[in-house]
């Protein structure tokens, strides 16, 4: 397919995405993450590997792995003093890839580590540290803004008004989603459904407080409240797009051309990640915490990357109007 093809089936894709999501929300969401989520997670890392995890440094990727790894261990042995270490480890994460993407001196990266560590000593006391850096940043910012930022730097770089409209859209069906709530829901969010997504429902309580929805007398007031299934419909649109954004560009990414094994591997445990979530969604979401983790670390790289690329795609086009 052409670029502009793409970005036309995008656009459908995204106002599919979100009528789903408005009628069926936590069962859009739970299909998406533990269906596509898995393959996303899995071909997305061995595309990152090909290009070097966009980064000056051979080995750089081992260090966001082993600050991940350190993240995951906390996370499932929790204490009092862990808890706080979270958000400061993804921090630490998408800070150090400022130095693996910008710079090759190890002299000037253990610098930038440094403050790097300061600057966290201080952002750690603000009010609002942990609901963004261990709640929004690893999920509805990684899923919806930052696809929203590569779709972005696609479009600025190709020139194309296919991937303006494409752009537009997604903003368009989230203002939708927020602004059309109709009172009364759709159905009532089955038993299976509610035990499955406890895990989540802290990020959707969290949404709620930021947009000033209202007042929650329990979490469990997201499965039968309306502004916990505004809320709903929007997680599960930007999840779902965002996993659909990555396969419909596999023509121009081309993650699929590795070597027959690996593919055939990566298949392998995408099927295997598909049972546990069958067997036990709780059990699939922790055999599959480190791997969905794993892969937002591994992106942050990709990220910075991106950002560069679209100011230096804004100031060309500045330039060519004058």
């Amino acid at each position: 397919m052409n670029s502009s093809t793409i970005h036309h089936v995008n656009t459908g894709l995204i106002i599919i995405s979100c009528i789903i999501a408005f009628f069926v929300p936590f069962e859009l969401f739970l299909f998406s993450y533990g269906v596509l989520g898995p393959l996303h997670y899995l071909t997305e890392i061995g595309w990152l590997h090909k290009k070097s995890y966009f980064t000056k440094g051979k080995y750089d990727f081992l260090i966001l792995t082993a600050t991940c790894i350190i993240m995951v261990y906390f996370n499932f042995n929790p204490t009092k003093k862990s808890t706080g270490y979270l958000p400061d480890l993804i921090a630490f994460g998408l800070l150090s890839s400022i130095a693996f993407v910008f710079m090759k001196d190890w002299l000037y990266r253990a610098a930038l580590l440094v403050l790097a560590v300061i600057s966290i000593s201080y952002l750690n006391n603000g009010n609002t540290y942990f609901t963004w850096i261990a709640i929004f940043l690893p999920t509805i910012i990684h899923v919806f803004i930052f696809t929203w930022l590569f779709m972005l730097y696609g479009t600025l770089k190709e020139r194309s008004w296919p991937g303006i409209i494409s752009i537009l859209t997604l903003i368009a069906c989230a203002v939708v989603i927020f602004m059309v709530q109709p009172q009364g829901l759709f159905y009532q969010v089955s038993e299976y459904s509610q035990k499955s997504y406890s895990m989540f429902a802290e990020l959707n309580v969290r949404l709620i407080q930021f947009f000033h929805m209202g007042e929650l007398t329990s979490a469990s007031d997201v499965y039968t409240s309306n502004a916990g299934f505004v809320i709903m419909r929007f997680v599960a649109f930007a999840y779902t797009y965002h996993y659909l954004n990555w396969f419909s560009k596999t023509s121009v990414i081309k993650w699929h051309q590795v070597p027959k094994k690996i593919l055939i591997a990566t298949v392998g445990l995408w099927l295997l990640s598909i049972a546990l979530y069958a067997y036990d969604y709780n059990i699939g979401l922790k055999v599959l915490f480190f791997l969905s983790f794993l892969h937002v670390f591994l992106e942050f790289p990709l990220n910075l990357t991106s950002f560069v690329g679209i100011g230096k795609e804004l100031s060309s086009l500045g330039k060519t109007k004058v």
